[in-house]
């Protein structure tokens, strides 16, 4: 999902782009990982000085609802990015020190389930949590002196 194609859904769906929210998609856009509503408050806030948390979550809750972001949670805070490009069914490996992705191609729930008796599944989220080899190598290690 890229800027255009994110205020042409909102358009199609009978939203008015704002400026807020125009502005919060290219953040999304620009961070390329996941961002906390904290995060993306604190990235607007010196074009919207008087920004309320209340409008930030109404518009990712409205973007997520419009297909705009994905959401995801780990330590105990939801975080949120822009939908993946394409249809095709993959899944996510996140670092959870800057919050960017790894697409995984391989789908862990054919290996672990396969296709359950008298149940149809429509849908699943599997993701991994770590950390980045650049954010790894960016951590000195205890043996590291000084």
């Amino acid at each position: 999902m890229n800027l255009k194609q994110a205020l042409d859904l909102l358009k199609k769906n009978g939203y008015k782009y704002t400026g807020k929210r125009e502005l919060m998609v290219h953040i999304f856009q620009k961070q390329g990982r996941y961002l906390t509503a904290k995060e993306i408050l604190d990235y607007m806030q010196n074009d919207y000085p008087g920004l309320s948390f209340d409008t930030i979550y109404r518009n990712l809750s409205l973007f997520e609802e419009l297909g705009i972001i994905e959401e995801t949670e780990w330590d105990g805070e939801r975080r949120y990015r822009l939908r993946c490009d394409g249809d095709s069914h993959h899944h996510h490996l996140i670092c959870t020190e800057c919050g960017r992705t790894r697409t995984i191609h391989v789908c862990p729930m054919n290996a672990i389930l396969g296709e359950p008796d008298n149940f149809e599944i429509t849908g699943h989220k599997f993701e991994i949590y770590g950390r980045c080899t650049d954010c790894v190598d960016e951590k000195p290690s205890l043996t590291d002196s000084h």
